[in-house]
């Protein structure tokens, strides 16, 4: 069993920060490729960020330059910092770990941004 919890969300206005965090427990480990997604209202949940067991991580273009993925190991956590927000950045924000034979989701956390 695999639990994922994200934080970190809120209410922000445009050219504002956010930082997410996702904390892991159970059966996963440092080994487990994490990445955060996110679903606007209407839209398909997409990726935003993936950070794998070295540290290399890759960006959805919608996000370069902005949003910065990084992972504590000791802390079994990763982050999601998010600068200069847009108000098209607004979604709910997932955590994901993939593993074999399954992946797991967080709840998702709510990012709003204002104009």
């Amino acid at each position: 069993q695999v639990q994922l919890v994200e934080s970190g969300g809120g209410l922000v206005q445009a050219g504002g920060s956010l930082r997410l965090s996702c904390a892991a427990s159970g059966w996963i480990s440092n080994s487990n490729t994490m990445a955060w997604y996110r679903q606007a209202a209407g839209n398909e949940r997409a990726l935003v960020a993936i950070i794998n067991s070295r540290g290399d991580t890759e960006y959805a273009d919608f996000v370069k330059g902005r949003f910065t993925i990084s992972r504590d190991n000791a802390k079994n956590r990763i982050d999601l910092q998010m600068n200069n927000l847009k108000p098209e950045d607004t979604a709910v924000y997932y955590c994901k770990a993939f593993g074999v034979p399954r992946d797991w989701w967080g709840q998702g956390t709510q990012v709003t941004v204002s104009s």
